[in-house]
């Protein structure tokens, strides 16, 4: 019996918090602070994952002076599952923008995924630099990416896909271990086994509309599979309609929405 939407949902956030690991971490009354600067937005923001029981003004003012510390701006990333349950509202009446949203997407069986052939693998500091130079990041964004990816509590496998020398598509794939529903537990009360994250999803533009996104993503879920998980998620930008006509031919089923939080005018663009 395949996992209902609402346990994948909760799953893919788990896993999703779990890939997103940086060096730079903190804790402010249940909150999660990610300090590590660089283009990933989830890498440094809070998650409001606890309610804590401190008052909001005091929470965001010893998140702030985390964030003043690490000279990044002030986010905040906002789920369906942060606390509180009115975070959006509080912080509606505070003035605070929100920006970048996005949705995550959930695979219930990576049954059927079987063939990974043509992907040549790439280390973290490889891949950094791959996925950097495609999207014009600076030799720091470069280098903490690769930081990043060395450091993470779980590993992301880096590949690409070439012909004649010419790259096609590039991506990741991130597998999250199973869980122990005592420790994390989910809507139904269940275990889910391991659960794939697809990350960095990249075609060339010139590359683009020829299959090779899609050929990556089931290679990745081959290779996924073969190590053990069961389900899969992936996390894109609301407006990539090109993207998610993609994910949805693959059997991705849009689970729940996210968005960024700040006071800062830097931040939203």
């Amino acid at each position: 019996m395949l996992p209902d939407l609402d346990t994948l949902a909760r799953r893919a956030e788990l896993a999703g918090l779990n890939a997103a690991s940086a060096p730079r971490e903190a804790h402010v009354d249940g909150w999660l602070l990610r300090l590590s600067p660089g283009h990933a937005r989830r890498s440094r923001c809070v998650n409001a994952i606890a309610a804590g029981s401190l008052p909001l003004e005091e929470i965001l003012r010893r998140c702030r002076a985390a964030f003043d510390q690490a000279g990044l701006p002030l986010i905040l990333r906002l789920t369906p599952f942060s606390q509180p349950a009115d975070l959006a509202q509080q912080l509606d009446a505070l003035g605070w923008r929100a920006f970048g949203p996005s949705e995550v997407w959930v695979l219930p069986t990576l049954d059927g995924f079987d063939e990974d052939g043509g992907l040549e693998a790439l280390s973290s500091a490889e891949y950094a630099e791959l996925i950097g130079g495609l999207r014009g990041s600076d030799a720091a964004e470069i280098d903490g990416h690769a930081r990043r990816l060395e450091q993470a509590t779980v590993r992301h496998q880096a590949f690409r896909l070439v012909r004649d020398g010419e790259l096609l598509a590039c991506g990741q794939v991130a597998i999250d271990p199973a869980i122990d529903p005592a420790t994390h537990p989910l809507s139904d009360g269940s275990s889910p086994g391991a659960m794939a994250g697809l990350f960095d999803i990249f075609t060339p533009p010139a590359q683009r509309g020829r299959g090779h996104g899609r050929q990556l993503c089931a290679a990745l879920l081959a290779v996924a599979r073969r190590q053990g998980a069961t389900t899969g998620y992936l996390q894109v930008a609301a407006e990539n309609e090109a993207a998610k006509r993609l994910y949805a031919a693959l059997g991705f089923q849009r689970a729940y929405d996210y968005h960024y939080r700040s006071d800062d005018p830097r931040t939203w663009d």
